[in-house]
């Protein structure tokens, strides 16, 4: 596993990353095309760069994958399901906040009235 705090650079090569999990740069790539959520960027000439993000996604399949002995499909539906957790506890969403701000002009306009009132 690795120490996200480690992780200093802003840009790591497949060959970096693989030895930091002790793997073949080819199983980054088979896990690249087989999860949805690794997406690193790519130069003109293809060469993938690894951002920490990148690395701490791969992280977590690894763990799943080799530690925990998820088959791919578990470990896929894990990550969403993080994912998916990661996001709805990310914040409110549009709607709740367009109903937050409805309530808050109904109660700026309801003090309008009574200032109105009181004078």
């Amino acid at each position: 596993m690795i120490n996200p705090d480690e992780l200093q650079k802003r840009y790591y090569k497949i060959g970096e990353v693989a030895k930091m999990f002790d793997v073949a740069p080819s199983l980054i790539r088979f896990w690249e095309e087989e999860f949805t959520q690794l997406k690193p960027a790519k130069t003109k000439s293809g060469i993938r760069k690894f951002q920490k993000d990148d690395i701490l996604i791969l992280n977590r399949i690894y763990a799943l994958v080799k530690i925990q002995g998820f088959k791919l499909k578990g470990a896929k539906l894990a990550l969403r399901k993080k994912s998916t957790a990661e996001n709805k506890s990310a914040g409110p969403n549009k709607q709740t906040l367009n109903k937050i701000k409805r309530e808050l002009i109904d109660l700026r306009n309801e003090m309008t009235k009574l200032k109105e009132h009181i004078k």
